[in-house]
């Protein structure tokens, strides 16, 4: 299945679920039609108890009926999670991107965060003050979204707590972040977590850490590399996690970048006014964001 949250133009974002590029299910109308009730925010809906057999009814019946069908050529497609309570992020996660900025391989995870602000969605637009960063980078990251509370859950039955996998943009102010001597602030401007294009759950996904990713800057491919690259592996990162703070449905983890980001390329490569990124994860779509200063 493939979630996301969509608009005509002028209402709230609405949940949907994309059957193909030209067919989207309102979830909500389609629901209602069928006489089962489902809430309209993302987070709420992974919070519900059996949201699979209830949204697969309400697809049923918009397949049948009509109702809530849209033409998905018309919609403007938001951040599939909107308003996370948590943006839990991993760095140097890949063993060649800490070696590329000279750092030691990590024994544990290490953990940061970027505020919910930061969250975008595939068609909006990456803007920043040139007077307040002048070193905008990109992370191409595979996002795990939890689907189930978890709390002290062991690494075995970790993976049953993630609903799905979205494509991911780490965008990251390098002068901040190296500045500050911490991360948060230089990761947590507004809109400087890209994240898109749609929620394709676990079920459809297959094996999580066996997954091309790549990021594309004006069309030059910069990253490529694979999730089996990964130091620390999915069911790694929720169980640590879930060990220090409680993980909530629609909580989205970050899982890490590959080598090839901007800053440490010679000569370095930043973002700048009219850029297009293209972040892509093999079985999840491709994320395409473009850049402006405001």
């Amino acid at each position: 299945m493939r979630l996301g949250r969509y608009t005509t133009g002028t209402e709230s974002p609405w949940v949907g679920v994309e059957l193909d590029v030209e067919t989207v299910v309102e979830v909500g109308a389609a629901g209602d039609a069928a006489g089962v009730d489902l809430p309209g925010r993302t987070v709420d809906l992974l919070a519900t108890w059996e949201w699979r057999r209830k949204v697969d009814l309400a697809v049923e019946h918009a397949l049948a009926t009509g109702e809530g069908l849209h033409d998905g050529g018309l919609l403007r497609r938001e951040a599939p999670i909107g308003s996370p309570e948590k943006v839990v992020c991993v760095g140097l996660n890949y063993r060649d991107h800490a070696e590329e900025g000279g750092n030691p391989i990590p024994e544990t995870p290490v953990l940061f965060s970027k505020f919910p602000t930061t969250v975008a969605g595939p068609e909006d637009t990456l803007s920043w003050d040139p007077s307040f960063t002048e070193k905008v980078d990109y992370e191409a990251e595979l996002v795990a979204v939890i689907g189930e509370e978890a709390r002290r859950v062991a690494p075995e039955d970790a993976l049953d707590h993630v609903a799905g996998y979205l494509v991911g943009n780490d965008v990251s102010a390098r002068d901040l972040q190296h500045g500050d001597g911490q991360w948060v602030r230089g990761k947590s401007l507004d809109g400087f977590a890209p994240i898109g294009p749609t929620l394709v759950t676990a079920d459809e996904v297959g094996d999580p850490h066996d997954l091309a990713i790549w990021a594309d800057i004006n069309g030059e491919r910069l990253q490529e590399s694979s999730t089996s690259n990964l130091i620390f592996g999915i069911d790694e990162l929720v169980s640590f996690c879930s060990r220090a703070f409680t993980l909530k449905p629609g909580d989205l983890l970050f899982t890490g970048t590959p080598p090839g980001v901007g800053v440490y390329r010679e000569p370095p490569v930043l973002l700048g006014d009219g850029d297009e990124v293209t972040i892509g994860i093999e079985g999840l779509g491709e994320l395409t964001t473009e850049c402006a200063l405001e």
